[in-house]
């Protein structure tokens, strides 16, 4: 059973841009109450003003303990409680495996990995008492090798693993838990990493249309209906669903 989207309240990291963004909206047009964070203000500030009166925008580092416990209480003031949570925040690494330094790699899991598990245990007695669930946001990386991004596919790789077993462990309390694994999606995240430019990144997704078996790039409400299916189907729970367009399927003109 689909539960009624109308009044929810989901609570969304990276809300800012990209795929976190798009699934603000995808709730917000829908009737849902939807809070917002991410650590540039000015961003966060504006997207809530643009996607309207259900949106609660808060400027926050999740990374930060006192700013995980700020955003959690604000999305319980703001939707009278908490019934989803998506863990969409995270940063990309990339480099020859020779290159990575040890602190580079203990920051990239901690945005990625760790600060969403501690997001989580915040949000559990809130969720337990709606019976909502949890998303975590993984990637193509964990299906596709790409090589340079060893770190972030080892986070993302992370998730999946750590959606199976917080099901598992969550379940007894009505909290489920899924992980979202989408294709190429235009984002900001590699732009903001200083891999590429505007330009390259828009050139780079165009490229990539070709490996998908459908033809084309994703958009942010392909992944975002994906998502809200995990979210709200009442019998779907640690499962990593692959939403695409077919690019993990290797597609190869051999």
């Amino acid at each position: 059973m689909m539960r009624p989207i109308e009044a929810m309240s989901v609570l969304i990291t990276g809300g800012g841009s990209g795929l976190g963004a798009g699934f603000a909206r995808f709730y917000a047009e829908r009737g849902a109450k939807v809070t917002i964070c991410g650590r540039r203000e000015e961003k966060i500030k504006a997207m809530a003003r643009e996607l309207g009166p259900n949106v609660r925008g808060e400027a926050a580092d999740v990374a930060k303990d006192a700013d995980r416990r700020r955003i959690i209480a604000a999305a319980v003031e703001h939707g009278g409680g908490l019934d989803a949570l998506v863990n969409n925040a995270g940063n990309m690494l990339h480099g020859p495996i020779t290159g990575l330094e040890e602190q580079a790699l203990i920051d990239i899991f901690h945005v990625n990995v760790v600060a969403g598990m501690q997001l989580t245990g915040l949000a559990v007695p809130h969720l337990e008492q709606r019976r909502g669930a949890i998303a975590f946001i993984g990637s193509v990386h964990t299906r596709r090798a790409f090589p340079g991004a060893s770190a972030y596919a080892a986070t993302k790789g992370a998730l999946e693993a750590l959606t199976k077993v917080l099901a598992a462990e969550l379940g007894p309390k009505q909290i489920r838990v899924n992980c979202i694994v989408p294709g190429a999606v235009p984002t900001e995240i590699n732009i903001r990493a200083g891999l590429f430019t505007e330009e390259q990144h828009a050139k780079r997704m165009a490229g990539l249309a070709s490996s998908h078996v459908l033809g084309r790039i994703g958009s942010e409400e392909d992944v975002a209906e994906a998502m809200d299916y995990c979210l709200r189907a009442d019998w779907c729970t640690g499962h990593a669903l692959v939403i695409d367009g077919g690019l993990s399927l290797g597609l190869s003109n051999f």
